[in-house]
């Protein structure tokens, strides 16, 4: 075997080791994470909507589209933000933005109750209500908003 053979044998062997060593278990004498939350929603995860999959919460609520559409749950404009999601407002609910991510092609407009937001196949909604200092918090939006906005009415 060549001089070259063996020195690349070797540095095979080597990163192999190296490799094999990075893959072994932690130690198991450190703790789990217990984080207690303080704030819980009535949407869970494994939930349906309107025959959607409720995929995650508490925060942006994670909903199955499957290329279904959204819809305008009252009259309202979208404007596009810095992520390029779509923020619904409505003069029905001033204190609210509605807060559109994951559809495909979303485009700025007026819409009537109703009328089609967009489809994808991933919906990240997030419901924010306005403070009292001016700034916004994400709240948990109403299943009844939920329900319109993935079904025509």
């Amino acid at each position: 075997m060549s001089s070259k053979a063996v020195c690349l044998r070797a540095i095979a062997t080597v990163v192999s080791l190296v490799l094999l060593s990075s893959c072994t278990r932690p130690p198991n004498n450190e703790a789990t994470l217990d984080i207690k939350l303080y704030q819980t929603w009535q949407l869970q995860p494994g939930d349906t909507i309107s025959d959607r999959r409720v995929l995650g919460g508490l925060g942006d609520i994670s909903i199955a589209l499957d290329g279904n559409d959204v819809y305008a749950p009252f009259d309202g404009r979208t404007q596009l933000n810095k992520h390029r999601c779509l923020m619904f407002s409505s003069p029905d609910v001033p204190a609210y933005l509605f807060r559109f991510c994951g559809l495909n092609d979303p485009q700025p407009r007026t819409l009537k109750q109703g009328d089609t937001i967009g489809n994808g196949d991933l919906l990240q909604f997030a419901a924010l209500r306005k403070q009292p200092n001016g700034t916004w918090a994400i709240v948990e939006p109403a299943k009844a908003i939920l329900e319109s906005t993935l079904k025509k009415t």
